[in-house]
């Protein structure tokens, strides 16, 4: 499989599309045959996020580049001060990514962090990076090295520290969420106080802070771990969905594939009906790896396929084919681990003004594969949502995380649909992301937390029980509620 089967046929085992589709537009939308939601291009004032549905005023946004020294954390004590004297809440940000205001501090001080630092110990096998620093800027200094992130978001436009904070995993197997490979951080308190973080010191607040969404203080630099890079070659293996487990457990567990993901059909003729795993395995050729790449032409082609499955069945059963039958026939690799990660989440991108991109995952143990199948195809179609994508990844156990969404080895689905910019169309998605949720939970599956805030408090505490002890264990760090954002204000905060 060639660039064609990768990064063009095979498009999308990354995630969260539609940032620069939702942007790119002015204050009013046209009306066709539904109500338009007003959309303002974000600027003085106002932030949005990936949704174009989040337009939030706050009070001040700055952008702070300090390395992360006594410039930086003295920067950020400043915010924290005003605030609290002004009862204003502050959030960091990088990206600014998630789909449902969890990254914007509403009538607050919203920081963004720009700086690319990045330090490799090689004895150590870790880097030390600025809280802000993008993944790109982390393959930049690492590929020529020969050392690789052991797991990252995605996407390469994300924040390291923002990753963490979403408790986000990537598709390097067989480990959990990113935030598994953090030895530490430094972390100034909505106190002001500079606290260092691992899993022997400050547990409790390590723990918390990943996947906490930013709730805890804000994180200036982290040591995280990396792996060599290395040469792959793909395989591609089609088979009826409900033997997907089987199959990508046996990838994994074999010790020999570094990178797999998996694809499901959505076309509505075989919906959710026949399963697709690429997998990578070392090339006996590990020498002279050539420099991590981005997307080339054939990825921007590949994502008019990807766009005109929308409203056609036709373009879906082709998108299919061309996975499952064209791409694996294209050619065999090989690529560089960095570069199956090197990709940008414009790749994806919607330019369609009146339409956004919005994710849903759903996190599911292996024996309960087929009952989430069933669900999906119980829920989905009947909806008036247009269904473009799910890859399936896998995720071992995470037990460290206060909101953890894998208390078990999972596989993740993450789904993209394309939603119209309508009233009619927000309500439905909010129907039926509770309905899904609702099947989710019987089966003892969860969802994650940055997407569109649809779920209820309910929906939310029997997904990820220890909430309200986060929320209470927040209030005694954070009496003043300094760091907020709307996962707080609309969930966590009621609790």
């Amino acid at each position: 499989m060639g660039a064609i089967s990768r990064r063009a046929l095979l498009l999308g085992a990354g995630g969260a599309a539609g940032w620069y589709g939702a942007r790119r537009f002015g204050s009013h939308l046209p009306v066709l045959d539904g109500v338009w939601l007003t959309h303002p291009t974000p600027g003085e004032g106002v932030l949005n996020d990936a949704s174009g549905l989040s337009r939030t005023p706050i009070y001040r946004h700055i952008t702070l580049s300090q390395d992360p020294g006594e410039a930086l954390i003295a920067a950020i004590r400043a915010e924290i001060r005003e605030a609290a004297a002004e009862g204003r809440p502050v959030n960091i940000g990088a990206a600014r990514h998630s789909m449902g205001g969890q990254a914007i501090p509403r009538e607050g001080h919203a920081i963004t962090f720009d700086n690319g630092m990045v330090e490799a110990d090689t004895a150590n096998g870790t880097y030390r990076t600025h809280a802000g620093a993008r993944w790109s800027q982390i393959i930049a200094a690492l590929d020529p090295i020969g050392y690789s992130p052991k797991v990252m978001q995605s996407n390469h436009d994300f924040g390291v520290a923002a990753t963490f904070c979403v408790n986000a995993h990537g598709w390097p197997v067989p480990w959990g969420p990113m935030g598994s490979t953090v030895r530490s951080f430094r972390m100034v308190l909505p106190s002001g106080d500079l606290v260092t973080c691992s899993r022997s010191e400050n547990a409790d607040l390590f723990g918390m802070t990943m996947g906490g969404y930013g709730l805890t203080g804000a994180i200036i630099d982290m040591e995280v771990e990396m792996v060599p890079n290395q040469r792959l070659l793909p395989t591609a293996q089609v088979m009826p969905a409900q033997d997907f487990p089987a199959a990508f457990d046996a990838a994994i567990r074999s010790g020999e594939v570094p990178m797999a993901y998996g694809r499901l059909n959505v076309a509505r003729a075989r919906f959710f009906e026949e399963a697709i795993l690429i997998a990578f395995r070392p090339d006996a050729d590990q020498s002279d790896l050539p420099v991590a790449e981005s997307s080339g032409l054939m990825s921007h082609l590949a994502s008019y396929i990807y766009r005109w499955q929308l409203g056609s069945e036709p373009m879906k059963h082709l998108r299919w084919w061309t996975e499952t039958v064209v791409g694996p026939a294209l050619g065999n690799g090989p690529y560089t681990r960095n570069s199956l990660m090197n990709e940008p989440v414009e790749t994806l991108g919607d330019r369609n003004p009146t339409r956004t991109d919005i994710l849903h995952e759903y996190f599911v143990a292996p024996d309960r594969f087929d009952d989430f199948l069933t669900a999906c195809r119980d829920v989905i179609p009947g909806s008036y949502q247009e269904f473009l994508n799910v890859t399936l990844r896998h995720v071992s156990r995470d037990d460290e995380s206060w909101l953890s969404y894998a208390p078990v080895d999972r596989i993740a689905a993450v789904m993209s649909f394309s939603q119209e910019m309508t009233d009619r169309a927000e309500a439905d998605m909010a129907r039926m992301t509770r309905e899904l949720i609702d099947r989710m939970i019987e089966i003892g599956a969860s969802y994650y937390l940055p997407y569109r805030p649809h779920p209820t408090v309910d929906q939310l505490v029997a997904t990820y029980p220890r909430a309200p002890e986060f929320a209470a264990a927040k209030r005694d760090l954070d009496p003043d509620l300094i760091f907020r954002n709307n996962l707080w204000d609309s969930y966590l905060g009621a609790l």
